[in-house]
This record gives C-alpha cells, sequence and structure tokens, in this order.
C-alpha cells in the first residue's frame, strides 16, 4: 500500500478518535466508578472488538452489511439497550446496598467481566461497522499489489492502535479523577451513579446516531 495513502487515512482515522463519543463515555464511566484499571481493561476490550470488526470486514461482512443495510439499526437498537442493562445493573447493585452499609464502597468488577462487557459494547457499536462501511473503502486501492482484505486488516489495525493510544489517556485520566474519590465511600458511591447516568447517555447517543 502507498505510505502516504496510510499516513492519509491515520491522520483521518486519528481525528474520529480523538474526538468525544460514545467510547469515551464509555471508558471515562468506568474510571470514574470503578478506577484506572477497570478503565484500561475497558480500553483492552473496546480494542478487542474493533479487532473483531477488523477481521470480519476484511473477510466481507462490510459488502455483506451494505448489501443488508436494514442491519445496522438493529445492531444500533441491541448495543442501546445493551448499555442500558449495564447502567441498571449498577443502580441497582447501589440501590441494594442502601440501608445498613449505606456507606459501603461498591464492590468492583472482576477484570474478565469488564473486557468481556467491554468488548460486547464495541462489537454492538454501529459507529465500528460504519468505518469500514464508509472510511476505509476510501482508501483501498484495488490495483496495489495487497488483496483488498489485506488492505482491509492494516487499515483497521492502524484503527485499533490509534483507539488504544487516545482512549488509554481517557482511561487514565479518568480513573485519575475517580481515584480520589476511593478513600470515600460515599463519594465512590456517587461517582458510581454518575457512571451508570454516563452509560444511559451513552446507550441514548448510540439509539439516535
Amino acid at each position: 500500500m502507498d505510505t502516504h495513502a496510510l499516513l492519509l487515512f491515520l491522520g483521518v482515522d486519528l481525528l474520529l478518535v480523538c474526538t468525544p463519543g460514545p467510547d469515551w463515555l464509555y471508558i471515562a464511566a468506568r474510571g470514574l466508578g470503578q478506577g484506572r484499571r477497570a478503565a484500561l481493561t475497558a480500553v483492552a476490550g473496546v480494542c478487542a472488538g474493533y479487532a473483531v470488526h477488523t477481521v470480519l470486514s476484511s473477510a466481507g461482512l462490510a459488502a455483506a452489511l451494505r448489501a443488508v443495510p436494514a442491519v445496522l439499526p438493529v445492531l444500533r437498537l441491541v448495543g442501546a439497550g445493551y448499555l442500558l442493562v449495564l447502567a441498571g445493573t449498577m443502580l441497582l447493585a447501589l440501590r441494594r446496598g442502601r440501608g445498613a452499609a449505606v456507606l459501603a464502597e461498591p464492590r468492583p468488577q472482576p477484570t474478565a467481566t469488564v473486557l468481556r462487557q467491554s468488548m460486547l459494547t464495541a462489537l454492538l457499536n454501529p459507529k465500528g461497522l460504519l468505518l469500514y462501511l464508509s472510511l476505509v473503502p476510501q482508501f483501498v486501492d484495488p490495483d496495489a499489489g495487497l488483496p483488498v482484505g489485506g488492505q482491509v486488516l492494516v487499515l483497521g489495525t492502524l484503527n485499533v492502535l490509534a483507539c488504544a493510544v487516545v482512549y488509554a489517556l481517557v482511561a487514565h485520566a479518568s480513573g485519575r479523577l475517580g481515584g480520589r474519590f476511593g478513600g470515600n465511600p460515599a463519594a465512590a458511591r456517587r461517582m458510581t451513579a454518575v457512571s451508570a447516568v454516563l452509560l444511559m447517555v451513552v446507550a441514548g447517543v448510540t439509539a439516535t446516531a
């Protein structure tokens, strides 16, 4: 592939990744409510989900979705519903904790759970699919020496790397902010509530995108 085209794609992709959106809010919610480790785990899960998008798109999924566009609205609604379930679970846990343990600090979720939930969130995020339907094809050259599927893999890998770097910074910042309240159980519970509300916002943005 042409180096100029790769650099141009990376520049455009970085602009998109650096624009605050659902991924930012989701990772920030993890950082604020559960700390930096959970936020970085969420980054790993999101990037893993986009890596799966890359592999599937190189195998022809993007072309199939373009042929059946009705699939995208369904994925969008399913993804929004899943985020609402996560937010509801967090709020329900806080509600059940009230009473005798009103000041108890919310129990952090296991790493495997955060990783699985974050990966599924990315898989159900239509933004990732739209990237491969709209942006990636603009930089694919059928006459290049590398097959089209291979070019999609390269471009998708660049996108995953860009997401990893930018989202890790978001995770660090939100986790640091959330960590300031870690010594105060009552404040930690409030931050968890804030993170649940952020997930609801992400669900709303995803559903109406």
